[in-house]
């Protein structure tokens, strides 16, 4: 068994701290502009693509598993909701969190890599309080699961997604099936989630953009309120572009708050008779508009990204739940990538020994792309593939079923549906036994 001084663990965590104020990748973003996606997905309209081998140069140096764990970057809003007295006001934020979870995804429009059976990656934060452990779990359906919690034992956060992916001609929808669980352990308190839908336009021609939606519906399971968020799509010229709006009802079915914003931006909350009271009057408030006649659009055949860019309208009265950190000056040449994304591929020697050999910092395809070495990406990434087939086929020979090593599936106690829970033991670092997928 391996075991580690106090002194490794520190300097990994204070690494790790450190890596925060990161603003740069080794190198800069790929160019697309000579590789073509039709031919590949021509013959794949209204397929699931989960099974569809894309070139590397259309992905971004992550895994999937680190892609989930982005989910992090506004942690400082559990933390918010942990210290609140009124249930009420507890979901408001928690509402807030659901929405800056997904909030990384705006103009992200490469692919995450696709992790390999096993696969897992951990995220430890000192100075946020938390710690993070995540694993592939299935390949065929692909699931990730994940599993979050405090150091101070304040929440848990936890869930397993299987993403859907499909194309549609001209953009390729995203269903992220999938639970998240929220448990506030001061308050005995657990909320349930699913994530909105994602689609990214213009896949063959033009300008690729963003889009976010569908219903999400964030329950309390102990106290019986609920909070409905409508993620809103695009619409007739862009008026609804990122637009989220909802609403939070006690368990008497009483609305008592609304909730409205963009998930691009930042989220509020105000009285439901303020609310209805701005609305009849046009939203007489403060207001920033930059309205553009013109769209941008290459291609008559193109999905228009409509240039509508109308900052959200405050009405009197409300309170900031949550505003979306700035992106560094250079993210358009990092893969669109948040300060926080930028450091999650980050490696030191001294981490490799803490590491679990699973670990997708240890990924070579990924390194080679975040480096900029495309052709040492596609290598790579065949020869992961292709070890993964071979395992397959030998287990299959062998009549041997996969087995999870820090996930089991189970029942969600809160849902009472199947989902991969955390069965402990990760941060033992004892990992002897865990299989060799590199």
């Amino acid at each position: 068994m391996l075991s580690f001084s106090f002194s490794d663990v520190s300097k990994y965590v204070t690494h790790l701290y450190f890596c925060i104020q990161l603003k740069i990748l080794p190198a800069e973003m790929i160019s697309r502009n000579n590789f073509s996606v039709w031919s590949i997905l021509k013959k794949c309209i209204g397929m699931e693509l989960s099974k569809i081998a894309m070139p590397v140069v259309f992905n971004e140096p992550l895994s999937f598993l680190q892609r989930i764990s982005e989910y992090m970057e506004h942690t400082h809003l559990i933390h918010k909701a942990c210290s609140l007295s009124d249930s009420i006001e507890r979901m408001q934020v928690v509402a807030a969190f659901a929405v800056s979870a997904v909030a990384s995804q705006w103009e992200r429009t490469g692919k995450p890599f696709n992790p390999l059976l096993g696969e897992t990656y951990e995220l430890v934060r000192e100075d946020e309080c938390y710690r993070l452990i995540s694993e592939q779990v299935s390949h065929h359906p692909p699931v990730s699961a994940f599993h979050a919690e405090s150091l101070k034992k304040e929440f848990k956060f936890h869930g397993s997604i299987y993403p859907k992916l499909k194309f549609w001609g001209k953009s390729v929808e995203a269903e992220p099936k999938g639970t998240m669980t929220l448990e506030l352990l001061k308050h005995k308190e657990a909320y349930t989630w699913t994530n909105p839908m994602c689609c990214v336009h213009n896949i063959i021609l033009g300008k690729l953009w963003i889009e976010q939606y569908g219903t999400v519906e964030i329950v309390n399971h102990s106290t019986g309120d609920k909070c409905v968020l409508n993620f809103k799509p695009c619409g007739m010229f862009g008026k609804e572009l990122h637009k989220v709006e909802g609403y939070i009802q006690d368990k008497s079915k009483k609305k008592r708050l609304v909730i409205y914003g963009k998930w691009t931006e930042c989220m509020y909350s105000v009285d439901p008779k303020v609310y209805d009271a701005s609305k009849k009057t046009g939203g007489d408030s403060k207001k920033l508009k930059q309205v553009k006649d013109e769209h941008s659009c290459e291609g008559e055949e193109a999905d228009e990204m409509p240039e509508v860019q109308e900052t959200v309208t405050v009405i009197p009265g409300s309170a900031l739940l949550w505003r979306i950190t700035p992106r560094p000056a250079h993210s358009a040449q990092m893969y669109n990538f948040t300060s926080f994304a930028m450091t999650l591929n980050e490696l030191e020697p001294s981490m490799e020994r803490l590491l679990a050999p699973t670990d997708c910092r240890l990924r070579p395809d990924i390194r080679a792309m975040e480096n900029g070495d495309i052709d040492t990406a596609s290598t790579e990434k065949e020869r992961l593939e292709e070890k993964q087939r071979a395992a397959r086929r030998e287990r299959s020979q062998d009549k041997e079923e996969w087995s999870t090593r820090w996930f089991q599936l189970r029942t969600n106690p809160y849902t009472g549906a199947e989902d991969w829970l955390y069965t402990g033991g990760y941060f033992d670092r004892n990992y002897s036994d865990c299989p060799n997928i590199y």
